[in-house]
């Protein structure tokens, strides 16, 4: 009898810590949710500038009900990529394709500043400049 009166505590405290865990989880995914960048609903219009490595540009005026860049950028045809865990990484703009082997690759910008997300997950507001140049060198 002394021997299951002691076990009792450990497995209460195990279930507590399991019943924790749980609870902290679905805190962090209800956080993410609701603290996770939105695009905005409705009509909205954006500029795209697209740089090449000869300094030549061209800019798209874009009016679009999507939320997101991609959506946008996909709805004018200007970009292809590969899909991967992270979402599209693109490869083509406006017809131009990133050479790997000279380590190019297609940087996204909004005002001048590195965007801290994929095309994937980039809200678009009404009245938002993007760049995307074309850029060489890891």
């Amino acid at each position: 009898m002394e021997n299951q009166q002691t076990r009792q505590p450990g497995r209460k405290k195990i279930l507590l810590g399991a019943a924790a865990l749980i609870a902290a989880a679905a805190l962090l995914l209800v956080v993410y949710f609701v603290a996770r960048p939105q695009g905005g609903a409705g009509d909205k219009t954006i500029t795209v500038q697209v740089v090449l490595l000869d300094g030549s540009d061209t800019t798209t005026t874009i009016t679009t009900l999507e939320e997101y860049l991609r959506g946008a950028l996909e709805q004018e045809g200007m970009i292809e990529g590969e899909e991967s865990e992270y979402g599209l990484f693109v490869t083509t703009v406006n017809g131009v394709t990133a050479d790997e082997n000279a380590e190019q690759w297609w940087c996204f910008t909004k005002g001048g500043e590195s965007l801290a997300t994929g095309v994937d997950s980039t809200p678009i507001a009404d009245g938002d400049a993007f760049e995307i140049t074309l850029t060489e060198g890891y």
